[in-house]
């Protein structure tokens, strides 16, 4: 499938170099589908937290009613995945999936630099997001599956039960732990988290942090400063 990051027709004029000076990083569909994925994920937390902290579920109250508001929104956590690569809207979805099943050699050299190496020329995403992407897809699948067996457990032996539930709160830990760790990074790049908000990045940020993404978009063999992405 052809590209479709492009520069935004309507942002500010390209610099003295011709080069445009704010390039699309996400398209809506793909803004849309990380915030309801967020939206979806928070609830599932804060009501896995209330029914497993002591005085979290004191304060709270009404158990059964955080129980069930947990079972369902966690069995719609697909939906938002399903609706966005069914449409015929999912042509960045895909675009970006390949991007993130791929590694170069600069991505492995920056995991394996823990993003020091110097010259990594990185693409649209950073090993560090590749990671967390297919983490979250995997572990979205795993808690459906485990949570189904621990809420529906009739049809299933005692011991698939307790793995279940071993497995389900495990992976809820990492997840959490894994959220957390995402947030922080966001917040501590400001230009990157408005591009989750708004669609575009400036030029001069891809070219300091996803140099090789930024060459593909231009399309221009352009000065550029490496970063540690």
């Amino acid at each position: 499938m052809a590209e479709t990051t492009r520069p935004r027709p309507d942002g500010p004029a390209p610099d003295a170099r011709g080069a445009p000076a704010r390039l699309e990083r996400f398209a809506p569909v793909e803004r849309w589908l990380h915030w309801a994925n967020a939206t979806l994920i928070a609830v599932v937390v804060a009501t896995a937290a209330i029914l497993y902290v002591g005085p979290l579920s004191v304060a709270v109250g009404r158990r059964a009613l955080v129980r069930t508001i947990h079972v369902y929104v966690g069995l719609t956590l697909p939906l938002p995945w399903l609706i966005g690569f069914l449409g015929r809207w999912r042509g960045p979805l895909l675009d970006d999936a390949r991007r993130i099943n791929r590694w170069s050699a600069d991505d492995k050299r920056w995991f394996l630099t823990r993003g020091r190496g110097r010259g990594v020329r990185l693409g649209k995403f950073n090993p560090g997001q590749k990671l967390n992407a297919a983490f979250t897809v995997g572990a979205i699948v795993v808690m459906l599956a485990t949570g189904s067996i621990m809420h529906w457990f009739k049809p299933f032996p005692v011991d698939w039960r307790t793995g279940a539930t071993f497995v389900h709160d495990w992976t809820a830990i990492f997840l959490f732990v894994a959220i957390t760790g995402h947030v922080g990074i966001a917040l501590s790049d400001p230009e990157a988290l408005r591009a989750m908000l708004r669609g575009s990045v400036s030029a001069e940020w891809a070219r300091r942090h996803r140099p090789r993404w930024h060459d593909e978009v231009v399309g221009a063999d352009l000065p550029h400063e490496v970063g540690r992405g």
